[in-house]
């Protein structure tokens, strides 16, 4: 079974393109499959039950859905494997720009849309910066030279990944994308495997449910802006999070 992972900001067109996608894969004859992660809510599993495509869907509730996705995966991956399918395709609701829920030596695609606007790349971080592919979409909004512009800047920040153009609508450039999909090793677990990317080094007491606000309220790994005044600094800036080895 290949296994396919896929985040980007959201409402930017996941699921428009997974969807285009799917559908020349279901040509060849292929059982592909859908994890959906999210937060809240979602209804994106009743789309894909309606193409005939076997779905699970996750939602994080109060956690981070990116952390969730890990602690998931591997499930998700017998799952697939028990359902016979060829292609098992995670989707990760992508709300944090700091999180990254791309495992090495599995595909790893980033959907980023046009209208999103030309510094939203050098914003996202570790989601666009360690994927193998870069999907653009929503280009027959902007013009050419908006296009143009909006890929290269995404290049500047990830070099080495290929960038697509794919139009959720029409489908225009999914069946290129869909090639890719069967390349790479057959996927037998996840167990063991590691994280191309380290999730936010952050435990503390708002992430254990604290509500009130100030300093006395504040435990565990906080960080405070440098406002001019030290006095008011109670604990030692972070240092920014390394990709994990």
């Amino acid at each position: 079974m290949k296994l396919v992972t896929v985040s980007g900001p959201p409402s930017s067109g996941k699921t428009s393109v997974i969807l285009k996608t799917l559908e020349h894969l279901q040509a060849q004859k292929l059982n592909v499959g859908v994890v959906k992660f999210d937060c809240l809510y979602t209804d994106d599993d009743e789309i894909y039950r309606k193409v005939g495509v076997p779905v699970k869907k996750g939602l994080s509730g109060a956690l981070c859905p990116d952390h969730y996705f890990v602690s998931n995966i591997e499930e998700c991956v017998q799952w697939g494997k028990k359902e016979g399918l060829d292609v098992l395709v995670s989707e990760s609701a992508g709300l944090c720009n700091r999180c990254s829920p791309y495992v090495r030596e599995i595909l790893a695609v980033c959907v980023i849309d046009n209208l999103s606007g030309i510094n939203t790349p050098k914003k996202i971080g570790p989601m666009l910066k360690s994927a193998d592919i870069v999907i653009i979409t929503k280009g027959d909004i902007v013009s050419q030279a908006e296009r143009e512009v909006f890929a290269s800047r995404v290049h500047r920040v990830n070099p080495k990944a290929r960038i697509m153009h794919v139009n959720g609508i029409t489908g225009q450039g999914s069946f290129e994308f869909s090639t890719l999909w069967t390349d790479g090793d057959e996927v037998e677990t996840v167990e063991g495997k590691k994280l191309r990317f380290s999730m936010p080094a952050a435990l503390c007491s708002y992430c254990l449910g604290e509500t009130r606000i100030g300093s006395e309220f504040q435990m565990g790994n906080v960080r405070k802006m440098d406002l001019g005044d030290t006095s008011r600094q109670t604990s030692d800036p972070m240092t920014s999070p390394k990709e994990s080895k």
